[in-house]
């Protein structure tokens, strides 16, 4: 895996960072195949139980695609005619979004500075997002004559709402952080110098959690934003069957009974 992103498992949580700062995190190729292997390695390995996808710096999370890297592609796209350039959609932003959205376990973003175009896709598609008071959101795509991707077309209006999703992909502009809060877009609001430590304590809290309960609440949500209410009630039911027979549900109403904190074992 490239230094750009940097990856760490540690009791339980995976620990994601893009390590560009230079560049304010900006996503070349050799980044986008990092951050992919990441997390997938993330998603998939029964170890991890809670992910923290954050960068390092204090002005940028992501501001999305290298546009240094991405001119000299489109003239050599255009020597060549291969048209090369904007397979990146498919092999790098849809199964990066893909794996943080689905991933059977709680995704946690720590946005530290400026999130647009594809970092701000990145966010969203993380379960819960906790915000420097200094960081700021762009969807930027309409900027450099493109359209959304990252998931974005998808997360933002269930986010903000179909109306307000398309006032910002047209008219691209800074999103204070204050105003992601009451928008939705983050969940909590923290000083940019405690934005670390609470990302952190968040997501080991949720590694030490029912992992189980957790990818299907995941799982529930995901599926009752498509489907009507009677098969929603039906996918309900599924989740809880699965969730009910889990050692951790058992650890849980033991403990209750006990008045003892539970140690969760996520499975």
């Amino acid at each position: 895996m490239a230094d750009t992103v940097l990856y760490e498992v540690s009791d339980g949580l995976a620990t994601i960072t893009l390590n560009r700062p230079e560049a304010m995190n900006a996503l070349n190729v050799a980044t986008k195949v990092a951050l992919r292997e990441a997390v997938q390695s993330a998603a998939t390995d029964d170890a991890v139980r809670a992910v923290l996808l954050t960068a390092a710096g204090d002005r940028a999370f992501c501001v999305g695609q290298d546009l240094k890297e991405h001119i000299g592609l489109l003239v050599a796209d255009r020597e060549t005619g291969s048209g090369q350039t904007m397979s990146t959609v498919r092999e790098h932003y849809n199964p990066i979004v893909r794996a943080l959205a689905a991933a059977p376990k709680p995704v946690v973003a720590a946005v530290n500075g400026v999130a647009a175009g594809a970092g701000f896709g990145f966010a969203l598609a993380a379960d819960y997002r906790i915000v420097a008071d200094g960081a700021a959101f762009n969807t930027s795509f309409a900027k450099v004559a493109l359209t959304a991707d990252s998931g974005i077309s998808w997360t933002l209006p269930r986010v903000v709402g179909p109306g307000r999703a398309t006032d910002l992909l047209l008219f691209p502009r800074s999103i204070s952080a204050q105003d992601a809060l009451e928008l939705g877009i983050a969940n909590r609001v923290v000083p940019a110098a405690e934005l670390r430590a609470e990302a952190e304590k968040t997501a080991r809290a949720l590694a030490e959690g029912p992992t189980v309960a957790y990818a299907a609440l995941k799982e529930s949500v995901a599926y009752g934003l498509t489907h009507s209410l009677e098969e929603a009630l039906e996918k309900e039911d599924e989740l809880q069957t699965r969730a009910g027979s889990s050692e951790d549900h058992a650890i849980a109403v033991q403990a209750f009974v006990n008045k003892e904190r539970p140690k969760y074992l996520g499975r």
